[in-house]
């Protein structure tokens, strides 16, 4: 059951007076974005007690000191921690957790724990982007029964959504700059502690996003994004490669995929990288739909928007991001190191997705809890066919401010079964994201896949 949901917000009563056949709101509607409502959708005021404040603008420029390429300072040095869920005390704030974040208490009751903060709303995004969103809302159209979009361009489809795929396109298309290049992996620590690092490359190309985007050109190439990772340690696995071209409207020509052998050293079509397949060198931990929290075509599950939930997330987690932090301070037994994250209480969409009859999935439902301002997935729950938790994923994210946007820093799957869990991101001995990056369209194809490969 899902508890403390706030369904009687501005933005869910918006929503409810439009009619579900499309998704396009009125000019009127509309003009809320950026007055009563933040930019992207959000309730710009505080909460009743004062424990959520009012969003504010976000964090739009770095603090002193910040050179481009560094990790993020803390914008924040001086917070305290104001109390900490422990194993002993959950019960008490069990109306703000997940069921999933609920079983991770009760599955490391002695050293699971999550430092509570002052909440602070530092989401924010460019003007530009918020000036586009405005125009998708009164314009943007679910197609294909909600496995594609149309009419929407660089910003947030949906600003107020009217159902849960939209509220999904949201997190899918939610802004994270027009090119990045990631750097760093993820581990799988054993039962016994031990992990080995998977090093990954990563480069995307956002189409969506690009700052000159038109719907109109969008629609024509069916493309949103384009995506390529280099295994680039162990030795055993270095050079193994993937390329993902995904689509607009998925239904009309699916996310293509294509991966590189170094065994074979032949590049060969991938179209099962996809759905529940197993997730890179991820011992199983993650589904390829669990990737950036969720991805992919909607297509095998019904949504439902549930309303709105005041929740402890992973927020402003930039001790975890931060450079003078190894990896090894990172990785303890059974989850990650508590002392090394910040929780704080923030309004989050909350989307149920339940396996259509007919389809098949590892998950027969997934819960998202949405952040309200960044429409990033701050943590999912995923229930196997039987009905019961399964995985937990948390979304550790914070302000990268000189894009600016709020993304994750880690994400981190907790397996309920197997006690294990994969860290995904880890790039604290590496080198920061890099935002900056204008990759070109020949750098995404399978001819450069394999170039990539052999280097």
């Amino acid at each position: 059951m899902i508890k403390n949901l706030v369904v009687t917000t501005t933005a869910l009563a918006l929503a409810l007076s439009v009619s579900f056949a499309h998704a396009k709101v009125s000019q009127e509607q509309a003009a809320k974005l950026g007055n009563e409502l933040t930019p992207l959708g959000g309730e710009k005021a505080a909460n009743a007690d004062g424990s959520i404040p009012a969003w504010n603008g976000g964090i739009t420029t770095p603090p002193e000191g910040y050179q481009p390429g560094d990790f993020h300072p803390d914008p924040f040095p001086g917070d305290k921690v104001l109390f900490t869920i422990t194993g002993k005390n959950y019960k008490e704030y069990a109306d703000s957790l997940s069921a999933g974040q609920v079983k991770l208490f009760e599955t490391y009751p002695d050293t699971y724990e999550m430092p509570v903060y002052q909440s602070r709303r530092t989401a924010s995004n460019p003007q530009y982007v918020y000036d586009a969103a405005k125009a998708n809302a009164t314009r943007a159209e679910l197609v294909q029964g909600g496995n594609g979009i149309k009419n929407a361009a660089v910003g947030v489809p949906f600003p107020i959504p009217q159902s849960g795929v939209e509220a999904i396109w949201n997190h899918i298309l939610r802004y994270r700059g027009e090119g990045i290049k990631r750097f760093g992996g993820q581990a799988a620590p054993t039962a016994s502690g031990d992990y080995t690092v998977i090093g990954f490359d990563e480069i995307l190309l956002v189409e969506y996003a690009k700052r000159d985007a038109t719907p109109e050109q969008l629609l024509e190439n069916n493309m949103l994004m384009k995506f390529k990772q280099k295994i680039t340690s162990p030795a055993r696995l270095a050079g193994t490669a993937l390329l993902v071209h995904e689509t607009m409207d998925q239904v009309r020509e699916p996310r293509q995929a294509w991966t590189y052998n170094t065994g074979q050293r032949r590049v060969r079509r991938a179209p099962n990288i996809a759905y529940d397949a197993p997730g890179t060198a991820s011992d199983g931990l993650r589904t390829t739909d669990d990737f950036d929290m969720f991805n992919g075509a909607p297509d095998r599950y019904n949504w439902e928007l549930k309303g709105k939930k005041e929740m402890y997330v992973a927020y402003n987690s930039y001790a975890l991001h931060s450079d003078k932090v190894k990896y090894e301070d990172i990785l303890t037994l059974g989850h990650i190191n508590p002392d090394l994250t910040r929780y704080e209480k923030h309004r989050v969409w909350v989307v149920e997705a339940t396996l259509k009859e007919g389809f098949r999935h590892v998950y027969s439902k997934r819960v998202f809890f949405i952040d309200e301002d960044s429409w990033q997935v701050q943590v999912a729950d995923m229930y196997d066919n039987r009905g019961e938790l399964y995985k937990v994923a948390v979304a550790h994210g914070l302000n990268f401010y000189d894009v600016p946007a709020h993304w994750s820093t880690l994400d981190v799957y907790h397996d309920l079964n197997s006690r294990r869990y994969l860290a995904l991101g880890l790039d604290n001995e590496d080198k920061v994201y890099d935002f900056s990056v204008r990759p070109k369209e020949k750098e995404f194809t399978a001819q450069a896949l394999r170039r990539e490969g052999i280097r």
